[in-house]
């Protein structure tokens, strides 16, 4: 190790040296030392050359590395020791502001004397569930640290909070119980956080005081447990005192005060409460004026008071408790005023007229003499008498005081009861967290028995934390399985001895307190008698007799003996106490009797075991002083400490002047080495102290391996490979598991490597960069010496050379050089020009076609596709269509053997009864002859009735007959008007053929123009594609719909046949069955009936043939319309694809033509081109025009065909009904004929009602088919006059064209008399230009107009095909059901039964799952049917049932909400559906500012009988409770992502995507974390990357689309979440020191750019989301800027707007530079920034606000959704709703 010391000291190496003023100062070595030096040349900071005596073998501490300085850890640190710590803590507080340092399992607490705004709520909820090490150095982290290891090992925690007077113990102790109040806060209404948090106001009231170290200095010790149940939530609390400084109520030193709470009620006294007090200000009483300073500057005593009240108040102290309280503090007031007089030199007297001392026992209650009497007497009892014995006037002042002081200890032990009372808990404690908060070590320059004791109290606790961190060590090396080797630490175990051995200090004080006549000196001589040269740790001082010094671990302390045995003591007079025991006053009288109960519950409470055997006090007589009292309580409390594991806080005072950081260096390091801080330095250092983890190690020093050990897979290896390479002694570190182990210096040394490294490629750029500049900087001066040389020997040479004769000469050859360079330079550029004409020709051409090529091929590829798609989807309906077939065929051979059966039953009953009417027969043949007769007769009229059914029937024929008659002339009359049609478009064709002959002979030279119609072309073609292409869509969807019209054909046609199978089972049966009845009967009916029901029979089954063969007709036509499809979809792509042939053009022209053309052939290509162009377009134009007209035609047929399958279908339907019907009816006439024969009258007339009802439908019938033919003559006269509008608009066109003919054939004319009129051409091109986009854009118009009529025709296809729909499901139901004649008109209402509202709710809304149901649904679905169902109740008026289904509904919505508070997919679908009710309440509700947007047939569904607007506020209020809850869930879900925000205690830390992870790779540098390691830096393998931020946006993104959320609410919660990410990131940042680099600033601003994409990407842009990032972009420049100048301040000052002052000065503060070439912000930058923000008034608050939300406004957007068309799926399970 001193090798290596040695070899580090040498030049510019910074060394430490000691100073009285600074305690250590910097220096750096001027010159090299070397091994034999006695001196070490040294330059100081301040320029001075120093040379500084050392010793070999204690050479001075070497300095860290600035870049380990400022380090969160000082365990950090490569070099532990004293000047570095006291200069690692001087830059974090001094010039960072930051009072937080870890030191180890310590916290180092910095008083800053200043408000900070660093404890709110917002910070709490950052550290929340984070690791130690992954935050600043923090209060909230050793409490969060606490809380986890007690709720995840099940094991008692304690925090110690220690440190001297002013140095803000009990504020830091405040905060820890504040944090765990707020992170443990039950669900309960006991508010039992808010009690434990109430008791530190009152214990401050009685327990502090002002002293002149400290404003609020506590002046007791306190332990207070805080318990919690086993969900870890705050159940009650408990709290144990030590030593109150009972001295200060009766003496204050100067510029101090008595407790606070004697100034509350002073200053409270001209209240009318305490008027009954007699009480004054605090200058009148003696117990308060005695430190001369009864005011705290910035305190306000009143307002203290009424918070003390409050604080009683909430821990259930009534207003008589408080009083009561309040009158023994005035007691003690008044007694401290009471008077007493001196009587000669022995005795003392007080007045019994003295007024406090009549207030006094007025207030407790006292008889007034015998108080003035024995205050200035005292009894003293022998064995034989007893003597009453005056005092002395200093006696009874003591007597007075003494008995002031046991009254204040009573009253504040009293009051601790209470608050324990107060904060018990009814159940049973799980485990608990302590905090403790206790005096420091203590040395004063008069040090007493209160020094004594606590700086005893501070031996046992350093004792005990040094046996923890040797116990933490030991663990550490045994985890990472290094070599075990003993750390000599310091044990003050002898000292502890000494003051409590038998026979100790202690004991032996006791000792002497119990002797009659025990005097202080006669103590202290003991004390020298029996350690004095025996103890190494006692000392006497030369110069004193009255005092001793003890070697404590921190200092040497002397104590005064005197008053020791006094204080011990702690006695009043026995009388005095008689007196009080029998005060009037029950609190009093309770404080004083025989047998109190004991003060605190803690002696029986405390289960724990002790980890260390402790000697227990075994004298009865200790019990009765302070210091047994003290001591068996501290005894309690090392038993609790070493039953829980404890966490460290030291709190500093850095400066006794209470300036706001200032760093008194002197100061500090006494207290750090008092607080054990610099012992756990020390420990540290003896071992291992930087450990790193082999990630962080390969990261930071992969700069200093080798490529070859860069090629090794195992990073582990690599480190150990480096390691054996660069640092040659092995026991300089050590491997462990995870760790590496470095002794101290180690890191340093590879530190200086790396910068070495560094530096040495730094060089090496440099040397590159300034050759290259010197080069560059060398030639351009060469460059400019030799121009300057040429001129300058030009100039010689013409001044020597020029005549008048050699300039002619001169001049004459410029000027034909001129001449000559022109011709060729001419002469080039006309080779170039021709050359560059023919090149850009034949490119063209060669484009072109390849263009062509790959559209032949697409096109070719797009047919192949077609077929193959449609191939496939018809082999997939073919195996679909069998398989249900298969399950129809299942499904009715089970239905037909079921009617066997039932058949079956009923032949049997037949059989019965037949066996029963033979034995009748005999007596009813006589009535069976007389009624055959009628029988006859009946027969006779059926046949005359069937005789007109078939004159009907043939008078119904003649009708349609006439009927097609019509339609055929119609039809002829139609392809009439197209053959006019045609031809007109031939004259049209010719007459654009002359057109375009005429305009090509206008532009022969117009090279540009042929290539500006070729785009146009293009950009025409790929138009019409497009149309085309949705054209072809169009047909392709009507075909699937008459695919699916045929296949219901086909359906209908099997159920036909099935029908027919089973009438002809049911007629064989029936036939069988007459026949038997007939045979056993002998009797038979008349021929007449019996051919009368073949022939019926006979005409059913031909009725079913011609159903089939109308059927087989239906399938021809369908085939042959898809044939005539195809036919015109060939067409069109063989006109689209037509190519132009020149050589066609070339034979056309004529020899002259020929001859015109100029040699290079320009004007012939820019001809041809324009003829082939306007070609093109016309063909085009009139190919697109008549392919129109073939589509209105062919839709027309559709129409035509579809209405005509519409009424085969109908026709079919109503005669498979009928003749079903009949069949049924015949059968059980057949079966029941012989049984029934009078009813056949009745039977005849249901046939004659049959018949009845046949002739109507056929009228209705063709009543229907008059109709549809006459709209179909209407819509073909409306053809008829559009086609004659448009020759009309063609004529019109035409005429113009022939005007702007003649005006082109005169200007030809003029361009050929001249060729100086070119720029004429171009004014010519403009006209044409314009002539083509007039007519491009008449084209459009027209094909507008096409596609409306196009659209008119798809609606009345879906009309046409709603009614198909209708007609196959009353198919489906059954045959006994009848089809309406005509297409139903839904009023968008769905009518529900009353009791059916329940059922409606649970299955719409409670057991609705929006998943698989969302995608094929419109949006908010559920909405519009809850709706339609209000609207069926506003139809009814019914205003029960209206209040009763919102109402449900709005039940319904809570409780599905309440039931899925986390389920984020719930949560927006209900979102969405409640804001889509919200917006058909409105739209529907006949206020006219929502109907604006609707239909005329919206209109008509506006709610007629009711107005919800009640309800509409109720669902806006359901609907922003749900965005609250919705956002506050994607919240959850996202910011686990964002930042390192954990669950409750994992095993594992989450690497933060936003902050930490390294989107540009290899930017950042990790650097040592010391002791408390970044949870990041241990495994990175679950880490979060900024791809899983945008990930989980995208998934919100895509939900809340899919769910049909408004696109005005997806922006406001996508404004609301970036917010958040903003924020948290921010936050985090802020408490992050080793986040604040120039390079995590890069890295945070390429996060940023991500986010700023992806709402690009997403097209959200418009939400305002990026503006709340522009904090987070802002902290992100600020990192990156430069910060060194005065402008740099102000660019700073003007650029930062959307940041406080306090977040811009607490970046600058915590600005860390992660290399050496990284400057830090120097303190002085920071004030000139500060100065700048003092004028801004902005938020003194640090933390933005995560909480905040965003005003939600929820947009009106009316539905587009008709609600007459809207459907029910079947997976709702509705089907008690009807649509009306």
């Amino acid at each position: 190790m001193k090798l290596i010391l040695s070899s580090t000291i040498g030049q510019y190496n910074r060394v430490w040296i000691p100073d009285a003023e600074e305690v250590w100062k910097s220096a750096e070595i001027a010159k090299d030392y070397k091994v034999g030096d006695k001196v070490l040349r040294l330059l100081l900071e301040d320029g001075t050359e120093l040379d500084y005596p050392i010793d070999p073998e204690a050479l001075p501490p070497l300095r860290n590395p600035d870049i380990l300085v400022g380090e969160n850890d000082l365990t950090a640190l490569s070099y532990l020791h004293e000047p570095a710590v006291l200069h690692n803590l001087r830059i974090r507080f001094a010039e960072s502001k930051l009072i937080y340092t870890y030191s180890g399992i310590i916290l180092v607490a910095m008083n800053p004397y200043k408000q900070l705004p660093i404890y709110g709520d917002a910070i709490i909820h950052a550290y929340s569930g984070q690791n130690m090490g992954d935050m600043d150095p923090h209060m909230f982290a050793v409490a969060e640290e606490a809380y986890k290891q007690m709720a995840r090992n099940n094991k008692n925690q304690s925090i110690i909070v220690s440190g001297e007077s002013g140095a803000g113990k009990t504020v830091s102790a405040r905060y820890a119980m504040r944090y765990f109040a707020t992170v443990s806060r039950s669900s309960s209404n006991t508010h039992v956080e808010d009690k434990v948090l109430a008791s530190n106001p009152i214990t401050e009231a009685v327990g502090n005081a002002k002293t002149t170290r400290n404003d609020n200095s506590s002046r007791f010790g306190k332990y207070t447990e805080i318990s919690f149940d086993k969900r870890n939530q705050i159940i009650g609390a408990n709290m144990r005192t030590y030593l109150l400084e009972k001295s200060r109520v009766v003496f204050q030193s100067e510029n101090e005060r008595n407790y606070h709470i004697f100034y509350q009620l002073c200053a409270s006294a001209e209240q009318s409460e305490f008027k009954h007090l007699k009480l004054g200000s605090a200058e009148e009483f003696n117990y308060t004026r005695m430190g001369g300073s009864t005011v705290i500057e910035g305190v306000d005593d009143r307002a203290d008071m009424i918070e003390t009240q409050k604080t009683f108040t909430l821990l259930g102290f009534k207003k008589d408790f408080q009083m009561d309280v309040f009158k023994i503090l005035a007691a003690i007031l008044h007694l401290g005023n009471v008077q007493i007089m001196a009587v000669g030199n022995e005795r003392s007297s007080i007045s019994e007229d003295d007024s406090h001392l009549q207030v006094f026992c007025e207030l407790l209650g006292l008889e007034g003499s015998r108080v003035a009497q024995w205050l200035c007497n005292r009894k003293i009892v022998t064995a034989s008498e007893t003597v009453v014995k005056p005092m002395t006037k200093p006696q009874a002042v003591n007597a007075r005081d003494a008995l002031a002081k046991k009254i204040y200890a009573h009253l504040f032990d009293f009051i601790v009861e209470k608050i324990n009372q107060a904060l018990q808990f009814s159940g049973k404690q799980h485990t608990f967290i302590g905090v403790l908060d206790i005096y420091g070590f203590e040395t004063f320059d008069v040090n007493s028995f209160e020094q004594f004791c606590i700086n005893y109290a501070n031996e046992k606790l350093q004792q005990q934390f040094n046996l923890h961190v040797f116990k933490l060590e030991q663990e550490e090396y045994m985890k990472e399985d290094i070599p075990w080797t003993l750390i000599d630490f310091y044990d003050n175990q002898p000292v502890i001895d000494l003051i409590e051995a038998k026979m100790g200090i202690l004991e032996l004080l006791d000792e002497e307190c119990l002797l009659p006549h025990g005097t202080d000196e006669n103590w202290l001589q003991k004390l020298y008698n029996n350690f004095v040269n025996k103890n190494s740790l006692f000392e006497k001082p030369r110069m004193s007799n009255t005092s001793f010094v003890i070697q404590h671990f921190a200092d040497k302390v002397e104590y005064k003996c005197e008053g020791f045995l006094e204080k011990n003591r702690d006695t009043v007079y026995d009388m005095l106490v008689e007196i009080l025991r029998a005060s009037k006053f029950h609190l009093c009288a309770k404080f004083f009797q025989e047998n109190p109960v004991p003060s605190s519950p803690f002696g029986s409470a405390i289960t724990v075991k002790s980890a260390k055997q402790v000697i227990k006090p075994n004298s009865k007589h200790f019990r009765t002083t302070v210091g047994s009292k003290f001591r068996s309580s501290l005894y309690l409390l090392m038993e609790t400490l070493n039953a829980t594991t404890p966490h460290y806080v030291r709190c500093i005072k850095p400066n006794d002047e209470k300036l706001p950081f200032e760093f008194d260096s002197k100061r500090i390091v006494q207290q750090l080495r008092a607080c054990g801080v610099l012992e756990t330095i020390r420990i540290s250092a003896q071992s291992y102290p930087s450990r790193w983890t082999y990630i962080e190690f390969y990261s930071r020093y992969g700069i200093l391996m080798t490529k070859q050990e860069l090629e090794f897979s195992d990073k582990k290896e690599v480190c150990k490979v480096v390691l054996h390479r660069l640092i040659q002694d092995s026991n300089q570190y050590q491997f462990g598991k995870t760790k590496i182990f470095f002794r101290a210096g180690q890191v340093a040394y590879l530190e200086k490597l790396r910068l070495d490294k560094l530096r040495q490629g730094c060089i090496v750029i440099q040397k590159h960069i300034r050759g290259w500049l010197q080069r560059k900087k060398f030639l351009r001066e060469r460059q400019a010496a030799l121009t300057i040389q040429q001129y300058f020997r030009g100039q010689k040479t013409v001044r020597k050379a020029i005549t008048a004769t050699a300039l002619k000469e001169a001049w004459a050859a410029i000027v034909l050089q001129k001449y000559c360079r022109g011709y060729l330079v001419r002469n080039l550029y006309q080779l170039i020009r021709v050359a560059t004409i023919t090149i850009q020709a034949y490119t063209r051409g060669f484009l072109a076609r390849r263009r062509y090529r790959k559209m032949l091929e697409e096109h070719k590829a797009v047919i192949l596709q077609k077929y193959a798609r449609a191939w496939l989807a018809r082999r997939r309906f073919q195996s679909i269509r069998r398989f249900v077939l298969n399950i129809q065929l299942t499904y009715r051979v089970q239905h037909l053997q079921k009617k066997l059966e039932d058949q079956n039953k009923e032949n049997h009953g037949l059989v019965e009864k037949l066996t029963s009417l033979a034995a009748l027969r005999v007596g009813d043949m006589e009535k069976i002859q007389k009624l055959e007769s009628e029988l006859d007769r009946a027969a006779t009229h059926r046949h005359n009735y069937e005789e007109k059914g078939k004159r009907y029937k043939a008078v119904v024929e003649e009708k349609l007959a006439k009927l097609q008659k019509h339609n055929s002339e119609l039809e002829k009359e139609k392809e009439q008007v197209q053959l006019k049609l045609q031809e007109k478009t031939e004259e049209m064709k010719e007459k654009m053929d002359n057109l375009t002959k005429q305009l090509f002979e206008d532009v022969q030279k117009e090279e540009q123009q042929r290539i500006l119609l070729e785009k146009s072309f293009e950009l025409k073609s790929q138009d019409y594609d497009t149309q085309i292409w949705s054209l072809k869509e169009e047909i392709k969807t009507l075909k699937d719909e008459k695919m699916q019209l045929q296949q219901q054909l086909e359906e209908e046609c099997i159920t036909s046949e099935n029908l027919k199978g089973d009438v002809a089972q049911l007629s064989k049966q029936a036939k069988g069955i007459l026949l038997q009845y007939l045979e056993s009967n002998n009797c038979f009916p008349s021929p007449a009936s019996v051919i009368a029901v073949i022939q019926t029979i006979s005409e059913f089954e031909k009725e079913i043939e011609l159903l089939q063969t109308q059927k087989i007709e239906v399938e021809k036509h369908a085939q042959s319309q898809k044939r005539e499809m195809r036919e015109k979809m060939s067409e069109i792509t063989k006109q689209l694809l037509e190519s132009y042939d020149i050589e066609d053009v070339r034979s056309r022209l004529s020899v002259k033509d020929l001859e015109n053309l100029n040699e290079d052939g320009e004007l012939w290509f820019a001809y041809e081109g324009l003829k082939k162009a306007t070609r093109v377009l016309e063909s085009h134009f009139q190919s697109q025009k008549d392919c129109y007209e073939k589509e209105i035609e062919a839709l027309n047929l559709k129409v035509v065909h579809l209405s005509q399958e519409i009424n085969h279908l109908q026709k079919l339907l109503r005669e498979e009904n009928d003749s079903n019907e009949s069949i049924h009816h015949e059968v059980t006439r057949l079966t029941s004929e012989n049984l029934m024969i009078p009813d056949f009258k009745r039977r005849i007339a249901e046939l004659e009602e049959q018949k009845q009802e046949l002739e109507i439908r056929l009228n209705e019938h063709t009543e229907n088919m008059k109709g549809k033919l006459e709209e179909l003559s209407a819509q073909l006269i409306r053809n008829r006059e559009e086609e004659g509008a448009q020759r009309k608009t063609i004529e019109a066109q035409n005429e113009i064209h022939t005007k702007e003919k003649e005006k082109l054939i005169d200007k030809i004319q003029e361009m050929q008399e001249a060729s100086e009129h070119l720029k004429k051409q171009f004014e010519n091109e403009s006209e044409v230009k314009s002539t083509f986009v007039q007519e491009a854009s008449r084209l459009t118009m027209e094909n507008r107009d096409l596609e409306e009529e196009l659209d008119m025709k798809d609606r009345e296809i879906k009309k046409l095909q709603d009614q198909v729909k209708t007609l196959t499901k009353t198919i489906e139901k059954g045959s006994d059901v009848h089809l309406p004649t005509g297409p139903k008109e839904y009023l968008g209402i769905l009518k529900y039964k009353q009791e059916d509202e329940a059922k409606l709710i649970q299955n719409l809304i409670l057991d609705l799952k929006p998943r698989g149901v969302v995608v094929n649904m419109i949006p908010g679905l559920p909405a519009h049917i809850l709706f339609m169902c209000v609207r069926y109740a506003d139809s009814l008026n019914d205003a029960d049932m209206l209040k009763s289904l919102m109402n449900s509904a709005i039940n319904g919505i809570k409780q599905v909400v309440k039931e899925h508070l986390e389920d984020f997919e719930m949560l927006s679908f209900w979102l969405s559906n409640t804001c889509h009710f919200l917006n058909c309440l409105k739209q529907y509700s006949g206020e006219e500012e929502f109907m604006k947007h609707n239909s005329p047939h919206q209109n008509k569904n506006c709610l007629n009988n009711f107005d919800l607007s009640e309800y509409r506020q109720i669902l806006s209020d359901v609907a922003i409770r749900i965005y609250h809850q919705f956002i506050i869930v994607m919240e959850n879900n996202i910011q686990p992502i964002i930042v390192c925000v954990q669950e409750k205690f994992p095993s594992s830390s989450v690497v933060p995507g936003m902050l930490e992870y390294e989107s540009l790779q290899g930017i950042s540098g990790l650097k040592p974390t010391g002791f408390r390691k970044r949870s990041s830096s241990i495994d990175d393998t679950d880490a979060y990357t900024m791809t899983s931020v945008l990930q989980q946006l995208s998934y919100f993104y895509s939900t809340m689309c899919q769910n049909g959320l408004d696109p005005e609410l997806v922006r406001q919660a996508v404004k609301q979440l970036f917010f958040l990410i903003g924020a948290v990131t921010l936050n985090s940042l802020f408490l992050r020191k080793d986040m604040c680099s120039c390079r995590k600033g890069m890295q945070i601003r390429c996060n940023i750019s991500y986010l700023e994409e992806w709402l690009k990407d997403k097209n959200l842009q418009n939400s305002l989301a990026k503006e709340t990032l522009e904090p987070l972009s802002q902290a992100a420049w600020l990192l990156q800027v430069k910060k060194t100048t005065d402008s740099d301040a102000k660019e700073i000052f003007e650029r930062c707007t959307s940041l406080s002052a306090v977040q811009i000065i607490k970046i600058l503060n915590s600005y860390t530079p992660i290399d050496d070439f990284e400057k830090r912000v120097t303190p002085s930058f920071v004030r000139k920034v500060q100065a700048l923000l003092n004028s801004r008034e902005d938020s003194s608050q640090l933390m933005l606000d995560t909480k905040y939300l965003f005003q939600v406004t929820f947009p009106f957007t009316p539905s587009p959704h008709a609600l007459e068309m809207i459907q029910i799926p079947s997976s709702f399970k509705l089907g008690f709703l009807h649509r009306l």
